[in-house]
């Protein structure tokens, strides 16, 4: 294979796929119904494509202005100067705006792929990190905008009226002149008639009880496990995992019934329960391969400085465990915060509903569907947030380990 082969077919499918993403972009966004041009991109793209071949191995600014310039050039003129919007549905600014984006994605996405290839031939190697490139860079897009989109409608949704989304459910556009309270009064609503604050309290007391517990359990679990030794300790960290080969779906019926017996099946507590019995076990094996990982050194320098095992772990693994520890409190409060299942099947009571039971009573023909979008917000932005705040410590910590231990 050459680079020019390379540089063209990398052309080829980056311009044409930003035109599609683009164009997409402009219908959620702008609510004008656009057709699709991929034809003209396509061309577009491949030319563009045997110009950045001959300009291995190394592209200048000048040559990238160069090159974002004939995209914009290309997708005009093969599109007969309507490359986005031939009916003229969207203002100057906004299909200038589209052109801009299209033409200089499109050229940078073709730098990143192929990369230092020449226009002559490429040895396997090569070609096997061009292909490497090509396929990471389209999973990567494909995986964004399986991620963006449904939380962008949903979150578009929520700011409609019943009366826009009945006129054109297709209209994700925001209407600026509304005002922010009327924009916001699906939110409003949730709060002030359903409760939504009751869910929320119920959901972090649910949660953060889950963590403490959790990790109550499994650090100790997951230190002895790692550090002592003790008959069948080995069957024991092979087995830690064996509660997730049962479906919850089995499990929830027979404990329907204790609880039920018991009497506390409508309440927060059986739900502090059933909960820490399914993360404990994962919880155990992910702080596992971390202490196994820090050096015996430690542990026998606190026993002769006259430390118990206790205070080993509270004053020496814990302290060094940090990021993994924060990694399984987050993995933690995630399952809690989302799980629906025991939380239908335990509450019957609407003062006690978690956010994710509480969603599910939203999802009515006597409820605007904004409302129900608007709730799967709430139920979405708090872990969100918290993932991205300890995203760090989440990737430290699940990494962590995995060589030795």
């Amino acid at each position: 294979m050459t680079g020019m082969f390379a540089s063209a077919l990398t052309g080829f499918v980056w311009v044409a796929l930003w035109h599609l993403v683009l164009t997409m972009t402009a219908i959620l966004t702008m609510g004008a119904a656009l057709p699709l041009a991929l034809g003209p991109a396509a061309l577009a793209g491949l030319v563009a494509g045997v110009f950045a071949g001959f300009q291995r191995p190394a592209s200048s600014r000048n040559r990238r202005i160069a090159g974002i310039a004939l995209i914009a050039c290309l997708l005009f003129g093969f599109s007969l100067g309507a490359p986005f919007d031939p009916a003229g549905l969207l203002a100057v600014w906004q299909r200038v705006l589209l052109l801009v984006l299209a033409s200089a994605a499109g050229w940078l996405s073709i730098e990143k792929t192929v990369g230092p290839a020449t226009a002559g031939y490429m040895a396997r190697y090569a070609a096997e990190e061009f292909y490497l490139r090509l396929l990471w860079g389209l999973g990567l897009m494909m995986f964004v905008l399986i991620v963006a989109v449904p939380f962008y409608v949903m979150v578009m949704t929520s700011l409609k009226s019943q009366q826009s989304l009945l006129i054109n459910p297709l209209d994700l556009s925001i209407d600026y002149s509304l005002g922010v309270t009327r924009l916001l009064r699906s939110y409003i609503e949730l709060f002030t008639d359903y409760g939504f604050m009751t869910l929320l309290i119920n959901s972090a007391v649910v949660s953060v009880a889950t963590v403490i517990i959790t990790l109550l359990f499994s650090v100790p679990g997951a230190y002895a496990v790692a550090k002592l030794r003790f008959p069948g300790r080995q069957w024991l960290s092979g087995s830690v995992l064996l509660i997730y080969l049962i479906p919850a779906i089995i499990l929830v019926i027979p404990l329907y019934a204790v609880f039920s017996q018991l009497g506390m099946r409508n309440s927060l507590f059986a739900l502090c329960i059933v909960y820490p019995a399914t993360t404990i076990p994962v919880a155990v094996y992910m702080l596992r391969g971390y202490f196994a990982g820090l050096p015996s050194d430690l542990d026998d320098a606190g026993l002769m400085d006259g430390l118990s095992r206790l205070q080993i772990i509270t004053r020496i693994a814990m302290p060094l465990s940090m990021p993994a520890i924060a990694s399984v409190a987050l993995y933690v409060f995630m399952i809690a915060w989302n799980e629906f299942l025991f939380a239908f099947m335990f509450l019957d009571d609407v003062k006690l509903f978690t956010l994710s039971r509480g969603i599910v009573s939203l999802n009515s023909s006597e409820v605007p569907r904004q409302h129900l979008m608007a709730g799967a917000v709430i139920a979405t932005a708090p872990v969100l947030f918290l993932f991205l705040w300890f995203e760090r410590f989440l990737v430290s910590g699940l990494t962590a380990g995995s060589v030795k231990g």
